[in-house]
């Protein structure tokens, strides 16, 4: 699935922004997959440890499936790239988002893989079993 992103699905930004006001404090923090070209699903990796301060993947535990990047949340409202998260983006595809405190509409930024922020529409389409409608 090497399709250029075109954006994220409003759903699949709606799911992450409510995982990670459920997980907070702790850091949320996953992959992000697209079909056609856009995100439209998160992939939670077993073994994801997280704490207060940071949310480690466990990238060995990733399945024969390929990602365009990460999610992740930051608790506080500082939703810049720390060298811990630029490090993870080398690994994980070229799409990463994180969102903050108090995780708004508009509490949220994505970033390439080198840590530059980009942008990522949002998009209103429907999700039905792994097809866009």
């Amino acid at each position: 699935m090497n399709k250029a992103i075109k954006g994220i699905a409003r759903v699949t930004l709606d799911f992450i922004l409510e995982v990670s006001k459920s997980t907070y404090p702790k850091e949320f923090a996953g992959l992000l997959q697209a079909n056609n070209g856009i995100i439209t699903d998160i992939l939670i990796l077993p073994g994801t440890e997280s704490s207060e301060i940071n949310a480690v993947l466990q990238l060995f535990m990733l399945p024969n499936m390929s990602a365009v990047g990460s999610v992740h949340s930051h608790p506080s409202s500082v939703i810049r790239p720390s060298k811990a998260d630029l490090r993870l983006f080398s690994k994980t595809g070229n799409h990463h988002i994180i969102v903050g405190h108090p995780f708004g509409p508009d509490n949220w930024k994505c970033y390439s893989g080198n840590g530059e922020e980009i942008s990522l529409p949002v998009l209103d389409v429907e999700i039905e079993d792994d097809e866009l409608v």
